[in-house]
């Protein structure tokens, strides 16, 4: 599976790292906003001695031709929500879209959605496998405990400054106003925690995920890229690549 990576920051290294590693794929390029490592090789950088993963400035690049000379099964988006503009051209040639970017605005989100019209296009805005079977999980106990009182925490490292986009996705799954039951925590170096706490008269219940490690995004960007490359057109969620019905319905971006 031919792969192309937008983003090449703390997380896309890592994901870059990830998708190098696995020998049933191959990082064809990536793309950066800065002109840093321009030519040189993501896997050179990353401490390997294949030259995958050519380096190129967004900046500088021409889409009208670059992705039809630089075709890939399957782009991974780890960047920010402009670059949805970017990649319109690969979209109609059929290329797969794998977008884990958190911080879309309504516009984005719009054009993220209208670019599955043309090809297969998987959102998440939290792409590891385990932040989406506490999500399934949520489901299941809310249906258990219609009346319990629940609160969602979000903690992540210090300079980030938007709402996560895991945890308004939790708040809308479980019919939440986002504004009153998300609680943010900032503090260190946090890579993200998100709780779900479940409030019953004489008990509580918490569902805790982790991110130990961002190398986690990778590896579920990958399982969501196999799972996506061989898809038709349309738009999907990591819910459905997981195929995790047990919860009752799917829980589908198309449908927000």
């Amino acid at each position: 599976m031919k792969i192309g990576l937008i983003g090449f920051g703390k997380t896309g290294k890592l994901v870059a790292n990830e998708i190098i590693k696995n020998e049933n794929c191959k990082l064809k390029w990536v793309l950066r906003k800065s002109a840093k490592n321009v030519g040189e090789h993501a896997s050179g950088l990353l401490g390997h001695n294949d030259g995958e993963g050519k380096i190129y400035s967004i900046a500088e690049i021409d889409f009208n031709i670059f992705f039809e000379e630089n075709l890939v099964d399957v782009i991974i988006d780890f960047s920010c929500a402009e670059a949805v503009d970017e990649y319109v051209y690969a979209a109609e040639l059929g290329t797969r879209i794998v977008s884990a970017v958190s911080n879309y605005d309504g516009d984005h989100l719009k054009k993220l959605k209208n670019l599955s019209e043309c090809t297969a296009v998987l959102y998440s805005p939290n792409i590891t496998l385990g932040i989406n079977f506490l999500m399934e999980a949520a489901k299941v106990l809310q249906r258990i405990a219609p009346y319990a009182d629940i609160e969602v925490i979000e903690e992540h490292y210090r300079g980030k400054t938007d709402v996560s986009g895991t945890a308004v996705k939790i708040a809308k799954n479980l019919g939440l106003e986002q504004k009153e039951h998300i609680n943010s925590i900032r503090v260190g170096g946090i890579i993200g925690r998100h709780e779900i706490v479940f409030g019953l008269p004489n008990q509580t219940i918490r569902l805790i995920h982790e991110s130990l490690d961002r190398s986690a995004f990778g590896q579920g960007a990958i399982y969501a890229a196999n799972w996506l490359v061989n898809k038709p057109k349309g738009l999907y969620s990591m819910e459905e690549v997981l195929a995790l019905s047990f919860a009752g319905g799917e829980d589908n971006i198309s449908k927000a």
